[in-house]
């Protein structure tokens, strides 16, 4: 068996192995080399985990991580997930394949995992994987929440010039939508699709995870479908959290455009009272004038326009009972459900919407805003590396991805056709926003628990942060947020993720849509996502002229 490493004291190698890693988990023991630790005047090295790719694993690794979790249950291991991993130092290349396995705090001391370990090893070389190793951190299972007027209409998409573009699309139908209960407003999460309902029926529904709608310790975990003599389960747009930061960020930007127009204000009171008196010829300080006047102009303009905005939105979202989505139609209890032999997260719900919430002769349908994060030329670098692909993906216009398609489940591992050596995708969630992270070719196997009590074992897609300087893919919050690749397609709903009870995530799992698709049938045979809306304009092209350009991040 290869050398390994069991950590001893505070400060050493459990602090630095995953240095770097959103949540930084302390590590137990690892099998396989030591891991260099700095020097004491040196700074620690981050490192960052990697999907397997292209690993001859892949073929047997649901029979191979079974017959290892079932053996991490016959000694009453305290598991909540296996991942298959490789680590790297931050820009360099990745080392061998881990199995990073995480248990519940302060439940396995280094001399077990060693013991562990060797067992896990020898079924390795069983199968002929003597080069795989194993590592043990701490880590927990999370759901990623957040902590009868109908109301206004959710707000139209607006021109990209338009000075409230970003600061209008928490108001907008743009996935993700932020939502919570309206009996728990602090509670929130992220909407995830819009269906049709099909058949005769018109009624348009929202898909999200069922934890967001109905909080574990809140409700009981039954399946649910509204009936007539019911009371409504109502859902708000946007909970108080989530409000108090959309309006907090007009506020912030009123106060920019206090400062721009102060300033233009300044230069035209300066040369206006340098061009006055002087001859009519000297056209230097007049041209500046005119020029001032029109920035000045402007920049007033923009301020009017977010100042009419922010009054809006006081005066017409303020109030919970204003932002009233809709209320839970049907949700089937949390658990694992078994199809073919793998196993899958049941945690969904379906909303039931508003119409009269509504602009539907506007409504875009499955539209993803990609945020101001990264600029256009930068997106396409990061979710296609290669200049080839770069050149035949056309970056959507007003930052609008229209979602077309799901990916099959049996197709993951044939998505990347250019040439990467794992497959990219995006989501935007309603803490996190719009994030990059790569999928795994390999499932991982996660264990829920609840009172450290065994609760359920499922399969989950996982999704690895992008790079160590990118942070986590998701956070609290993030439940239920459509992930998709940059065809347009979509992959599955965020449901939760491992950490060590921080906010960052280290490895988001995700439930693939195909999956879901399939159960949601099972209750609405005719259901579908949304048709894509014919061509929608988007506002109209702002008549300011524009002459100051800042980011107002």
């Amino acid at each position: 068996m290869s050398a390994s490493f069991q950590a001893t004291t505070p400060m050493d190698e459990a602090h630095n192995d995953f240095y770097g890693i959103p949540s930084n988990p302390l590590s137990i023991y690892h099998t396989g080399p030591r891991w260099p630790l700095p020097g004491p005047q040196a700074q620690r090295i981050p490192k960052e985990t990697r999907p397997v790719y292209g690993h001859p694993i892949s073929h047997v690794w649901r029979e191979l991580g079974k017959k290892i979790y079932m053996y991490f249950d016959s000694i009453e291991l305290k598991w909540t997930s296996i991942d298959p991993v490789r680590f790297a130092e931050v820009g360099k290349e990745p080392g061998p394949v881990f199995l990073w396995v995480g248990v519940l705090p302060d439940t396995l001391s280094s001399d077990h995992a060693k013991d562990v370990a060797a067992y896990c090893k020898e079924i390795l070389v069983e199968y002929g994987f003597a080069d795989v190793e194993i590592a043990f951190r701490e880590s927990i299972y999370t759901r990623h929440v957040g902590s009868k007027h109908v109301g206004p209409k959710l707000l139209d998409h607006v021109h990209s010039s338009d000075p409230t573009v970003d600061l209008s699309i928490p108001f907008t139908p743009a996935l993700s939508l932020q939502i919570s209960p309206l009996a728990f407003p602090r509670i929130g999460g992220t909407g995830c699709l819009y269906l049709r309902e099909g058949g005769q029926s018109e009624r348009v529904f929202l898909l999200t995870a069922r934890h967001i709608v109905f909080p574990p310790d809140k409700y009981p975990n039954d399946l649910y479908r509204l009936e007539k003599s019911q009371t409504r389960r109502e859902i708000v747009h946007l909970g108080e959290g989530a409000f108090d930061k959309a309006f907090d960020a007009i506020t912030r930007r009123i106060q920019y455009w206090d400062n721009i127009v102060n300033n233009y204000q300044a230069t035209y009171t300066d040369l206006k009272s340098r061009v006055k008196g002087k001859n009519a010829e000297t056209t230097s300080d007049e041209q500046a004038l005119e020029e001032s006047r029109l920035n000045l102009k402007w920049a007033e303009a923009s301020r009017s326009t977010i100042v009419n905005f922010q009054r809006n939105i006081n005066s017409s979202w303020r109030e919970l009972n204003q932002r009233i989505l809709g209320h839970v139609l049907y949700s089937p209890p949390i658990s694992v459900v078994s199809i073919g032999d793998i196993l899958f997260t049941e945690d969904w719900a379906l909303i039931e919407l508003n119409n009269q919430k509504f602009n539907w002769e506007t409504f875009r349908g499955n539209v993803i805003h990609l945020g101001s994060k990264l600029e256009p030329a930068e997106f396409k670098r990061k979710i296609y590396p290669h200049a080839l692909t770069q050149a035949n993906f056309e970056y959507p216009k007003d930052h609008l991805m229209q979602l077309r398609d799901f990916v099959k489940y049996h197709e993951f591992s044939m998505l990347d056709a250019s040439g990467d050596p794992c497959f990219i995708v995006i989501k935007n969630g309603a803490t996190t926003g719009v994030t990059l992270g790569r999928i795994s070719e390999l499932e991982s196997f996660v264990r829920q628990y609840n009172d450290y009590g065994i609760d359920m074992m499922s399969t989950e897609v996982a999704v690895h942060p992008y790079s160590h300087n990118d942070s986590a893919f998701s956070a609290g919050g993030d439940s239920g947020s459509v992930v998709v690749d940059a065809n347009h397609r979509i992959i599955g709903m965020i449901t939760g993720g491992a950490n060590t009870q921080t906010e960052s995530t280290d490895i988001t799992y995700v439930t693939a849509y195909s999956i879901l698709n399939e159960r949601i049938k099972e209750a609405f045979p005719h259901s579908h996502l949304y048709p894509i809306p014919k061509a929608v304009p988007t506002g109209s092209p702002s008549k300011q002229k524009k002459k100051h350009t800042s980011s107002h991040k």
